[in-house]
């Protein structure tokens, strides 16, 4: 069974920062590589940071500077440090697992239930 478990969301001071986690279970990481996702109301899904398992990151340039993405392969869990925060952020963010690049691209991507942040003053 796998399953993304989300957390570290809320309310939170524009400049202000929250981290948020994402606990995988039933997914090998050595060949997912894992990424954040956001979507504020009315508006499309957006890509915000990925990590390969080799630890290759790669963002959206709308965070670099202020977003910072990492794994602990030990505890399987993957992180999202958010710093600066502008009211524009304010979206629900998703975990996603993706194996593509190492099963193809029919293999199932995973995506966790989505956890609220909203920054406002």
């Amino acid at each position: 069974q796998v399953q993304l478990v989300e957390s570290g969301g809320g309310l939170v001071q524009p400049g202000g920062s929250l981290r948020l986690s994402c606990a995988a279970s039933g997914i090998t990481f050595s060949i997912y590589a894992m990424g954040w996702y956001r979507q504020a109301p009315g508006k499309q899904r957006e890509m915000v940071a990925h990590i390969t398992s080799g630890g290759s990151t790669n963002y959206a340039n709308f965070v670099k500077g202020r977003f910072t993405i990492s794994g602990d392969n030990a505890e399987n869990t993957v992180y999202l440090q958010m710093n600066s925060l502008k009211a524009d952020d304010t979206a629900v963010y998703y975990c996603n697992a993706d194996p593509r690049v190492n099963r193809g691209s029919s293999a199932r991507v995973y995506w966790g239930q989505g956890t609220q942040v909203t920054v406002s003053s």
